[in-house]
């Protein structure tokens, strides 16, 4: 593949890189607004470096591995160079990590938890405070699960980790923990827990999926008891696009058995009646790898530890501060998790809220109707945590689910979020303000209708013509 042009990405410039960022999209009132993004712990857009690798690209794209064709010779080239790139950015220091790559975060979560060797009485650790990729998984594997308990602010409850680490020594063969929350911003001690499950005899498996495009990973030295044994995060949050997820994992959990997707790809020889298995990591990715997926997530990562992942976090906490101070002063606001403006070292740029006596998807909808806001709003696929959040009962959480059961989602709990990215700025955040303001007050222009099934409010008398804006 042609060397990249060095990008002069930086933080001050970071939306002039930024594709989409001036896109204008209707509101109510028939104005057009440029669209202000908060939505990018759900997904980032894309960067325009890394569109320009992907078109550099696609006239050698092929199929990689065992082609003998120029073209399939360079795609399996700048395919297996990609996780050079994922090497450089996990700060992976030997040859006992192996890089899967996958769908995404939740899949890589799903192979390494129907991989990972266990015995009948292994028990397995996560959090309450998980999006559910990193909770579901382990439920289907592991006879015993253990969900660590959270403090009243939401963190992650450490004196409740010791305990039972105590209590199941020898058994325990794993902890998942999240890095960051999707719902709270809370980054998790990973070094700490990692020495202590280590001192256990357990692993530790890290879903970086929130914390790899703001804080800097390091997969440590094996010798070092700080160090992860596995780690899975998402090209789609870390602006490239094609949905291409990463699993870095001890390469000895994967070497013996079977893969848990078989087929082209995956062996080296088969008779009719055996197999011998490819290599890790090639045995693990069956099919048709996604090449182009791979492509913009080396370029994603390659621009953003150019641009240094400590100006990311710099920029992240300033616009956090910035945030909380202004949305204290709004009457009526609930925020999730800590509120304190000068505690944003050891947390994302995630904010989770409510207005008080305002249902969160009402809110939702008119930032977007009216104001050309994208914020995500409801339980954030961590439906435990933003329940404990919240203060939902047991005989509430019972009545919510049997109308969930029924196809009644109108009083489904859930907040609203926001979540900042490289290239949002304070004139976004008090745009976003000045709009919450005028919602707390009533302020609400148009005539919304709850659907009951779904949960959304709609304006009447309104149609979004997606045809005139994208078309196939």
């Amino acid at each position: 593949m042609a060397e990249q042009k060095q990008s002069s990405l930086s933080i001050e410039n970071a939306k002039e890189f930024l594709v989409g960022y001036d896109r204008q999209v209707p509101l109510l009132d028939g104005r057009m607004q440029r669209y202000v993004n908060f939505d990018n712990a759900a997904s980032t857009p894309t960067l325009k470096p890394v569109l320009d690798a992907i078109n550099e690209f696609m006239p050698w794209y092929s199929s990689i591995h065992r082609g003998t064709g120029f073209k399939s010779q360079l795609s399996t080239h700048i395919y297996e160079y990609s996780r050079d790139v994922v090497r450089r950015f996990c700060n992976i220091h030997d040859a006992e990590h192996t890089i899967i790559f996958g769908k995404n975060s939740t899949e890589a979560i799903n192979k390494l938890a129907r991989r990972i060797p266990l015995e009948d009485d292994s028990v397995i650790f996560t959090t309450r405070m998980e999006h559910h990729s990193n909770d579901l998984p382990w439920r289907m594997r592991a006879k015993k699960v253990v969900h660590l308990d959270v403090d009243g602010t939401g963190r992650l409850d450490m004196d409740h980790l010791k305990q039972k680490l105590t209590e199941y020594r020898g058994r325990v063969r794993l902890v998942a923990v999240t890095g960051a929350s999707n719902v709270t911003g809370y980054i998790n001690p990973i070094k700490e827990i990692a020495r202590l499950a280590h001192e256990a005899g357990a692993e530790i498996m890290v879903d970086a999926a929130q914390l790899a495009p703001h804080r800097p990973l390091d997969m440590g030295k094996q010798d070092d008891p700080e160090h992860i044994d596995y780690l899975a995060f998402s090209a789609h949050k870390i602006y490239a696009p094609f949905g291409l997820g990463v699993l870095v994992a001890n390469r000895t959990a994967f070497e013996d058995g079977e893969p848990d997707m078989v087929g082209g790809g995956t062996i080296s020889i088969v008779s009719m009646d055996h197999i011998f298995w490819a290599d890790v990591p090639e045995k693990e990715e069956a099919g048709t790898p996604n090449v182009v997926g791979a492509v913009a997530l080396a370029k994603s990562l390659q621009v953003m530890m150019e641009l240094g992942m400590d100006k990311v976090a710099q920029h992240e906490a300033r616009l956090t501060a910035y945030a909380l101070k202004k949305m204290k002063q709004i009457p009526g606001m609930i925020i999730y998790g800590s509120a304190d403006e000068n505690d944003v070292d050891s947390r994302l740029g995630v904010i989770s809220f409510n207005l008080q006596g305002i249902p969160h998807a009402l809110v939702a909808s008119v930032l977007n109707y009216e104001y050309g806001i994208g914020v995500r709003n409801g339980c954030f696929c961590a439906h435990p945590y933003i329940k404990f959040l919240l203060g939902v009962s047991q005989d509430e959480n019972k009545k919510l689910e049997e109308r969930i059961l029924h196809h009644d989602r109108s009083e489904i709990p859930g907040a609203v979020r926001i979540s900042f990215g490289i290239y949002n700025d304070e004139s976004e955040i008090d745009y976003f303000i000045d709009a919450l303001t005028k919602i707390a007050k009533g302020e609400i222009a148009g005539d919304y209708a709850l659907n009951k099934e779904t949960g959304e409010y709609r304006p009447g008398n309104f149609e979004l013509k997606f045809d005139e804006y994208f078309k196939l």
